[in-house]
């Protein structure tokens, strides 16, 4: 009976988490779908954006195209990347994590060894094993997912255009899931600045070329509102890209440990009915014998 009461224990406790994954999983669906309409939305813009900025410096010296667009080399680099601050996604943090310690190491021994490789840090997750770690860390952000928005986003450009402006350091690069389905988060590793005239997607640089226009004001000064703005909506588009890949990575995950759930569920009900069946033949045959010894 003892075997009977540990299986009706687990069977109890596998419930209580199913019915948490099940909820957690109707939660990302939930958020998903807000998060989801919001960066397909501002995809169109962004690249829209970034084809004009294109076009207006492919005619252009890159000396005119101001302080963001400098290229210092890369002696002092910062990284940036982008995690959650809760768990229970999958291998979304994992990843970011890996592939940042994987770019240091690879492509910055000698600034990691001279001290010139540090960190900001957007989303608890990768802030905590990085600090664990021993990696420099300059910022830790890890209010901006609360309540993600374009004004919000500009505080945290804003602070690295600064940083780049300063020359705190030569390259800031950017680490992040794009979202690409529920199911499908695509590592993203992208120059933040210095800004590159190949910010553009690819369907820019293969767009067909466009008339020449006459513009007003010149050139020089629409570059140098464009650029700020170009940088701007780039991170917040990176942000949001994360915020999305993030819910369908823990829809799938919650998913998964439901149907695991329901797959052990299943597994231990029958390990219930097998006990619970040979505890009932074990009492029958006592009685049996207990019966034929009264008659003998």
């Amino acid at each position: 009976m003892a075997n009977l009461k540990e299986v009706r224990v687990r069977i109890a406790s596998v419930k209580s988490t199913r019915q948490i994954t099940s909820a957690m999983k109707m939660v990302a669906a939930s958020k998903l779908r807000r998060a989801q309409n919001a960066i397909l939305g501002m995809r169109p813009y962004a690249q829209k954006l970034h084809e004009i900025m294109q076009n207006l410096s492919s005619g252009m010296d890159g000396s005119d195209e101001g302080i963001y667009a400098q290229n210092r080399g890369n002696e002092s680099v910062l990284l940036v990347p982008v995690t959650s601050n809760r768990g229970l996604c999958g291998a979304f943090n994992a990843n970011i994590i890996k592939a940042t310690t994987n770019y240091i190491h690879t492509n910055l021994p000698a600034q990691l060894k001279s001290g010139n490789v540090d960190l900001y840090c957007i989303g608890k997750k990768g802030a905590d094993i990085f600090k664990s770690r021993g990696y420099s860390i300059v910022e830790i952000n890890t209010d901006i997912f609360d309540d993600l928005t374009f004004d919000n986003s500009v505080v945290i450009a804003e602070e690295l255009m600064q940083i780049f402006a300063e020359k705190k350091h030569d390259q800031i690069i950017l680490i992040y899931n794009q979202f690409k389905n529920a199911a499908v988060q695509v590592l993203q590793v992208e120059q933040f600045l210095p800004v590159s005239k190949s910010i553009a997607d690819e369907s820019a640089a293969e767009a067909e070329p466009k008339a020449n226009y006459i513009f007003e004001p010149n050139k020089e000064e629409i570059l140098e509102a464009l650029v700020p703005k170009s940088i701007k909506v780039q991170l917040y588009k990176a942000l949001a890209d994360s915020l999305a890949a993030e819910h369908g990575a823990r829809m799938t995950a919650m998913h998964q440990a439901t149907e695991n759930a329901d797959s052990l569920l299943k597994d231990l009900n029958l390990s219930y009915n097998k006990a619970r069946q040979a505890a009932i033949t074990n009492e029958i045959l006592e009685i049996v014998s207990g019966a034929e010894a009264l008659k003998g």
